[in-house]
């Protein structure tokens, strides 16, 4: 995390709680999203957490099938 935000572990340290969290977890995506594998999983983490169907995407495909 110190090195995606560019600080050092002593800076890293003084940060807030949240403020840390928010940097951690935005270097971890930085990170995944750098692989294919990472970017597999990005994407199925992100449609995991879909509650409304795309319904546009659905008509979509069942035009093709259709």
């Amino acid at each position: 995390m110190a090195e995606y935000a560019g600080l050092s572990l002593l800076q890293v340290r003084e940060l807030d709680y949240v403020q840390y969290l928010t940097w951690r977890r935005d270097a971890y995506i930085y990170r995944l999203s750098q692989t294919e594998a990472g970017q597999e999983y990005l994407d199925n983490a992100w449609r995991m957490e879909q509650t409304e169907p795309d319904r546009e995407a659905l008509r979509r495909k069942l035009r093709k099938e259709g």
